[in-house]
């Protein structure tokens, strides 16, 4: 259960993406904050695929615990094609909005 939280820690917040823009889960800011603290951990993508695969190994002696084995091991899999091809975890940060100026928003004045 201590392995199911601290997945779920690390999964629950959404990366930024490169181009568009990310829609910010509920909540997500405050994981945001302690992932941030835990640097390297949560960033590289290649330590992640490690922290899947070594919480794998012991659920896979349990019969009833094979599905979330096969699950993490997936996880795994995916993290490492990730990080092979040079992705990596990055904060979503809210940025300061921008007020509009006056003659921007105004196209054509009363007449």
């Amino acid at each position: 259960s201590a392995a199911g939280a601290f997945v779920c820690l690390l999964e629950y917040p959404r990366s930024r993406r490169k181009k568009g823009s990310t829609m910010e889960r509920c909540g997500q800011r405050y994981l945001t904050a302690v992932l941030k603290l835990s640097g390297p951990v949560a960033r590289n993508y290649y330590v992640r695929a490690l922290l899947h695969a070594a919480l794998a190994v012991p659920a896979g002696f349990l019969l009833a615990t094979i599905l979330g084995t096969v699950c993490l091991g997936i996880a795994s899999g995916i993290y490492l094609l990730a990080a092979v091809r040079g992705e990596e975890w990055r904060p979503l940060e809210r940025r300061p909005r921008e007020r509009p100026h006056v003659g921007d928003t105004i196209k054509q004045p009363p007449s």
